[in-house]
């Protein structure tokens, strides 16, 4: 039963917990998408969600508090003047968990934990594979002028 069970400890020292949530929820400001395992990804959510909230209003004090958790001034920066004006019109559920299956090794379940308007850039994967291609076939071209 999880009757009165506030929030799952991670099996962590409340300073490792502490830690954790700081490590994680910064990755995910930052990168906007990170993968972890399902449990982790459910406590972070409400760390992030909480934090976003915050940003919704440019404040001193907002920026105070939400710099207990988000130690590098850039991410904090990035939340307040592109995620929360990005999430200004929503009132909550800026996040989502994907289940993506169990990890091979231990058998933990994992999980995609992502800003809900995050859109996978596959411009910048065309580009690279562009480039590649081209350098393949570059390198092939001068090998047939050779030979």
């Amino acid at each position: 039963m999880k009757h009165k069970n506030g929030f799952n400890p991670l099996s962590r020292t409340s300073a490792h917990r502490r830690a954790l949530h700081r490590n994680m929820v910064t990755s995910l400001f930052k990168y906007e998408r990170i993968t972890t395992t399902k449990q982790k990804a459910m406590e972070i959510r409400r760390t992030a969600e909480k934090l976003i909230t915050r940003a919704k209003v440019d404040s001193v004090h907002n920026r105070r508090q939400a710099a207990t958790y988000i130690w590098d001034e850039a991410i904090l920066n990035k939340l307040f003047t592109d995620i929360g004006p990005r999430m200004k019109e929503r009132n909550g559920g800026y996040t989502r968990v994907l289940k993506l299956g169990l990890r091979e090794g231990d058998a933990a379940q994992v999980a995609i934990l992502e800003l809900v308007d995050y859109t996978l850039d596959k411009s910048t994967k065309k580009s690279a594979d562009a480039k590649k291609d081209g350098a393949d076939k570059g390198a092939a071209k001068s090998k047939a002028a050779e030979g």
